[in-house]
């Protein structure tokens, strides 16, 4: 019991610490949150664009699956005999239903059957299904990473024509999530294309080293389930590591319309040279996302209880009799949170989008006349920075 509460203390005073010398940071990050905020106050049509995302994936969840089931069932059906002797000797080989009950394998076999096994054939076609099936999870993974970069670039397009108007909210364009919807389908589609089809490559690696770890589950070479566990942690890694670089080139491809290779480029030098405001804003934002989404799920989860167990009286009129009411009950809950987590996914790209455009307007401008800052004077007042008036000749 010591032991740990000195090792309790230990942690305490190094939050302490941290708390303290990061201070300015922690101030910063949360002036970007409450500027998060105004910005979708004033652009409230972003916390409806989760919707559109959703059926696009939808979309694509629906053509997969039609896809998958053609091909599983684009053979010829192929039956085999099922037999309830052991000593059968047809057992297990394929059969015609139709002159099934008039060859010799009911009478030396009596009680076999012949039952329907798999789709298949011998062609080279059919040999090449398994591709067919790993082509169209591709596909799938594409088109579903292309939808969610469609949905990032388009709400930093929105977000960035927020923090770069000088005059907030008389500077921001009339339709600002349309605007930049439009942008991101005319002359952005190549980039976002590029960044999902390099995360659906890892994607898909990452799905067929599942699909050999299943396969090579009961084997007992530990050194080949060892390495096949590194490759996984280091695809799962990758896969991070290229979502983050993701989100913030097409932030970069919202502001200033470059190619993804120069957008991720500059983003990823432009967070580097910000490693320490990065690190603090996301904890920052994560936690308190956390927070909104447990909020909102248990507030949906008690008002569901008190339903359920007709504690309220204006509806316990209305309430069906349940003998297990924790099913509805949990599926509510989890229905909730996966909404909340949908529309606080608008407030994190927000945040992101303004804290990449303060980065940028901190080095490209001085807050002089000929260079003003673009920030709020709110972010103004924590870095401290005076107004610079232009010299004079």
């Amino acid at each position: 019991f010591l032991f740990a509460v000195i090792i309790l203390c230990g942690v305490e005073v190094i939050i302490i610490l941290m708390l303290i010398f990061l201070r300015n940071r922690i101030r910063i990050a949360i002036a970007l949150l409450k500027e998060g905020s105004r910005a979708i106050g004033y652009i409230m049509s972003t916390l409806f664009y989760p919707i559109v995302t959703f059926l696009l994936i939808a979309i694509c969840i629906s053509y997969w699956a039609v896809t998958a089931v053609f091909l599983a069932t684009s053979g010829e059906p192929v039956y085999k005999v099922m037999a309830n002797q052991t000593l059968c000797k047809y057992a297990n080989l394929t059969c015609d239903p139709e002159t099934f009950n008039t060859s010799n394998v009911t009478k030396l076999c009596p009680g076999a059957q012949c039952t329907f096994a798999f789709y298949g054939g011998e062609s080279l076609y059919h040999k090449y299904i398994f591709i067919f099936q790993l082509a169209n999870a591709f596909v799938f993974l594409w088109l579903v990473n292309f939808a969610i970069a469609l949905g990032q670039c388009t709400l930093a397009g929105a977000f960035a024509s927020y923090y770069w108007a000088y005059r907030k909210p008389a500077d921001i364009p009339l339709w600002p999530l349309f605007s930049s919807f439009g942008r991101a389908i005319r002359y952005h589609t190549g980039s976002l294309a590029f960044g999902a089809l390099i995360l659906a490559i890892v994607q898909l690696i990452r799905v067929i080293l599942e699909y050999l770890d299943h396969k090579l589950k009961g084997t007992q070479n530990s050194f080949t389930r060892f390495l096949l566990c590194c490759l996984k942690c280091c695809f799962w890694c990758l896969e991070k590591f290229l979502k983050f670089i993701n989100r913030n080139a097409y932030i970069m491809i919202a502001i200033y319309g470059k190619n993804f290779c120069t957008s991720a480029k500059e983003a990823f030098f432009l967070l580097m040279r910000n490693v320490v405001r990065v690190a603090v804003l996301d904890k920052v934002t994560d936690f308190l996302l956390f927070l909104g989404k447990i909020l909102v799920a248990g507030g949906v989860g008690v008002l569901a209880f008190f339903f359920f167990t007709q504690r309220i009286p204006v509806f316990a009129q209305e309430v069906p009799m349940l003998n297990y009411y924790w099913v509805p009950l949990l599926t509510l809950i989890i229905g909730s949170y996966l909404v909340a987590h949908g529309f606080f996914s608008v407030y994190a790209m927000c945040v992101d989008t303004l804290f990449l455009c303060f980065c940028e307007d901190l080095e490209r401008n001085d807050g002089s006349t000929a260079k003003p800052y673009f920030m709020s004077a709110s972010l103004h007042r924590i870095l401290g920075k005076k107004k610079l008036s232009p010299k004079k000749a």
